[in-house]
């Protein structure tokens, strides 16, 4: 048992925890909670920890994810748990898990793809909630550019819920090159915006298609909205100009699937 927070294991923790150089030079990142360690696959889990704690209390969970990890269960004293633990109140359990991989022929491939389009998307909370809103409404795949936050980050692997594990995802060094390769598809593109034409419910979503989503104070940026082959907007009522980010995808994603399951 890990008793120190000066502990080598302990400090490369931390290091995954707060920095993303560290996540990607390993290409890992950390999930935590109870939750998150049964929806990891076996085949992405590299290492588990957990507190004392959590060993007494659960200890047909914690013999399950020693027998789905090659590396077993590493166990820490709980106020070192506590240390390297990224919530206030910690579930006892952390994961190291390798990235999910995936390319772009993957998410605009298939019978009728429906995709999100993220430009800019700031807040780590929106990104995970906007991933996890998208399984639902049966997204079949999210592209993210390099301005959008950290996918795994671990306030925005918790928000995801698993959907991280789930939904194919890609993030694209060039927006703009990704964005002709999935209209080169066959996949028609819709721009939320502000000066959208057409409420969005008055759009035929049940071929392919995808929506673009820009940053949560600015929208998209002017040249992105450009390339979408029409622009549509979600009416307000009252004095709301707009919605936040995640909402707007919900409502445009479920929109589609709505439209899809007549």
């Amino acid at each position: 048992m890990i008793t120190s927070t000066s502990n080598g294991k302990v400090k490369r923790l931390i290091q995954l925890k707060k920095k993303k150089k560290c996540r990607e030079e390993e290409g890992v990142f950390l999930a935590e909670g109870s939750r998150m360690a049964k929806e990891t696959p076996a085949g992405l889990l590299r290492e588990i920890y957990v507190s004392e704690s959590f060993l007494k209390k659960q200890k047909e969970l914690a013999k399950d994810l020693e027998n789905r990890c090659k590396a077993g269960i590493e166990i820490l004293a709980d106020r070192v748990f506590e240390y390297v633990s990224d919530t206030q109140t910690p579930q006892g359990v952390l994961c190291v898990v390798q990235k999910p991989c995936h390319a772009l022929a993957e998410i605009v491939r298939g019978e009728c793809p429906q995709l999100l389009l993220l430009e800019g998307i700031q807040d780590p909370g929106n990104l995970g909630t906007i991933l996890r809103t998208a399984e639902g409404a049966g997204v079949s795949g999210v592209l993210l550019d390099e301005a959008c936050a950290d996918l795994f980050a671990p306030k925005t692997i918790r928000s995801t819920m698993g959907s991280v594990f789930r939904l194919p995802f890609v993030r694209v060094a060039d927006l703009k090159e990704a964005i002709h390769c999935v209209k080169a598809s066959g996949i028609r593109l819709y721009a939320a915006h502000l000066e959208g034409s057409l409420p969005y419910y008055q759009q035929d979503f049940t071929k392919p298609c995808g929506f673009l989503l820009g940053n949560e104070g600015n929208g998209l940026k002017e040249e992105t909205a450009a390339l979408a082959d029409a622009r549509i907007k979600i009416p307000m009522q009252g004095q709301v100009e707009s919605l936040n980010v995640g909402i707007a995808a919900a409502v445009l994603s479920f929109e589609a699937s709505r439209q899809r399951s007549l």
